[in-house]
C-alpha cells in the first residue's frame, strides 16, 4: 500500500499477549511487505487487579477496555484479542476486522504424567480461573477440590511444579502458542468437555472507518475460523452473559454444514444443559443464537437468573 506510516498494535503485556502481537506483527508484514508495525503495550485493569476472581471484579472485559479505549482515540491502529475475552457486544466505532486461523480450542490438563480429570485422586487440587471448567471438571470427577486461581499462563504452570496444586486446566491454544504443549498431559475432547466459545481465537480488532486498517487485516483472516466464530459468538450474544456465565460453545465445518455444539452448567456441575444443532455454514450466527435459545428454553434461564443475568434471551 502507499501509505508509509507506521501501524501501531495495542497489546497486554503478558506473554501470550505479546506472542500473539508478534505473531499479527509478523503476518501483517510478511503479507504487506515493506509494512512498519509498531507494539504498544497496555495496561488494563484486568492486569492491575490479582487478588480476586475475574467472575467477582467485572469477568474478562477488564481485559479489553482500556486497549479498546486506545483504538478509539487513536493512539493505536490495531488490537489484538483473544477473541473469548471479549464482551458479548463491542462500543460502537469499533470492529472485528479478521480472525486468522483457529489453535487448538480444546481444554487441556496440566499436572502429573498420565493424569486425566476423570481419574486424578479424590481431594486432588484443581487449579483453574473459569467457572465453566471447574463445574464441568466437577461433573467428570466429583472428588476434586476446584481451586479459583489467577495469572498468566506461565504463573499458572508454576502452581504445579512448585506444588501449591496438583493440576491445573488451562486452554491448549496459550500452552501451545508459548511452546508449552510439552506440559499438556491431557487433552479434553471437545464433546465432552465443551470450550469456551472461541476459545484458539483471535479477533484483529480496529475502528470502523479506519479502512486502511481494515485492508490490512484483511489478508489474515481464515474462512473456517471465521464462519466458527461467528456462530459461538451469535451464541454469547443471545445469553447477553460474560465469563461469570459457566457456558461453552463449540462449532465444527463440515463442508457447506456448521455443527454447533453449546452447554450452560450450574458452577456446582448440576444441572447441566446441554445440545447441538446443524445447518448452513452461511446460517452461522442464527444457529449459535437458537442453540442458545434452546437451552434457555429448556432451563438454563433459571441457571443465569441464579447467577444475576436475567432475564436472557434473542
Amino acid at each position: 500500500m502507499s501509505d508509509d506510516r507506521p501501524v501501531r498494535i495495542g497489546t497486554r503485556g503478558s506473554a501470550l499477549a505479546l506472542w500473539q502481537a508478534h505473531h499479527v506483527q509478523a503476518e501483517l508484514i510478511r503479507h504487506h511487505p515493506g509494512l512498519q508495525v509498531e507494539l504498544e503495550i497496555i495496561s488494563t485493569e484486568g492486569d492491575r487487579i490479582q487478588d480476586r476472581p475475574l467472575a467477582e471484579i467485572g469477568g474478562k472485559g477488564l481485559f479489553v477496555k482500556a486497549i479498546e479505549q486506545h483504538l478509539l482515540d487513536g493512539s493505536v491502529h490495531i488490537a489484538v484479542h483473544s477473541m473469548k475475552d471479549l464482551p458479548a457486544f463491542g462500543p460502537p466505532g469499533l470492529v472485528i476486522a479478521a480472525t486468522p486461523p483457529r489453535e487448538d480450542p480444546r481444554d487441556a490438563l496440566v499436572g502429573p504424567a498420565g493424569a486425566t480429570v476423570a481419574t486424578l485422586p479424590a481431594g486432588s487440587r484443581l487449579g483453574t480461573g473459569s467457572l465453566r471448567r471447574g463445574a464441568l471438571a466437577r461433573r467428570l470427577n466429583p472428588g476434586l477440590e476446584i481451586v479459583p486461581i489467577r495469572g498468566n499462563v506461565p504463573t499458572r504452570v508454576g502452581k504445579v511444579d512448585a506444588g501449591e496444586l496438583d493440576a491445573v486446566m488451562l486452554a491448549a491454544a496459550g500452552l501451545r502458542r508459548l511452546g508449552k504443549g510439552d506440559r499438556i498431559v491431557e487433552s479434553l475432547d471437545p464433546e465432552v468437555f465443551c470450550p469456551a466459545p472461541a476459545q484458539g481465537i483471535l479477533a484483529l480488532q480496529c475502528r470502523e472507518d479506519d479502512q486502511r486498517a481494515r485492508t490490512l487485516l484483511g489478508a489474515l483472516a481464515d474462512d473456517d475460523a471465521t464462519v466458527a466464530a461467528t456462530a459461538e459468538r451469535g451464541f454469547v450474544q443471545c445469553l447477553k452473559a460474560g465469563c461469570t456465565v459457566p457456558m461453552g460453545c463449540h462449532a465444527t465445518r463440515d463442508g457447506d454444514q456448521l455443527v454447533v455444539h453449546g452447554l450452560i452448567v450450574h458452577p456446582t456441575g448440576e444441572p447441566c444443559y446441554e445440545a447441538r444443532t446443524t445447518g448452513p455454514v452461511d446460517q452461522a450466527e442464527s444457529l449459535g443464537r437458537s442453540l442458545a435459545q434452546s437451552l434457555l428454553d429448556a432451563g438454563a434461564a433459571a441457571v443465569l437468573a441464579e447467577l444475576g443475568y436475567g432475564p436472557a434471551g434473542a
